[in-house]
């Protein structure tokens, strides 16, 4: 088991926008193509509290992490979401991904 750190820059202005994309439809769209949704965070503080969105994610290995990301690229599904949500102009700025992996000490994740 692999995880992906995620942290979403937005334009100002736009994480309601985005947080109400992941709440309606992303997370489910994940689910679809075998992500696996750990968690979701907001920043407590300025300047980050306005515009990021930090999250997990489960993939069984890299190499499905990679295949998970083309499937949900393609789906129709998300590319009508992310049209219609774009709508009034983008919303994401920039987006962080890390491949992370629990060391021999930490507490065990518990699986879906």
């Amino acid at each position: 088991m692999v995880y992906e750190l995620r942290v979403y820059h937005c334009y100002e202005g736009k994480l309601p926008d985005l947080l109400r994309r992941f709440r309606e439809h992303t997370t489910k769209i994940f689910e679809k193509h075998g992500m696996t949704n750990v968690a979701y965070w907001l920043p407590m503080d300025e300047p980050q509290k306005s515009n990021t969105l930090i999250y997990i994610l489960a993939h069984p290995s890299r190499e499905a992490a990679a295949a998970n990301w083309r499937a949900f690229s393609a789906d129709p599904e998300w590319q009508s979401v992310q049209k219609a949500s774009e709508a009034n102009g983008k919303i994401v700025e920039k987006v962080d991904s890390t491949f992370i992996v629990l060391t021999d000490f930490s507490p065990k994740i518990q699986s879906p």
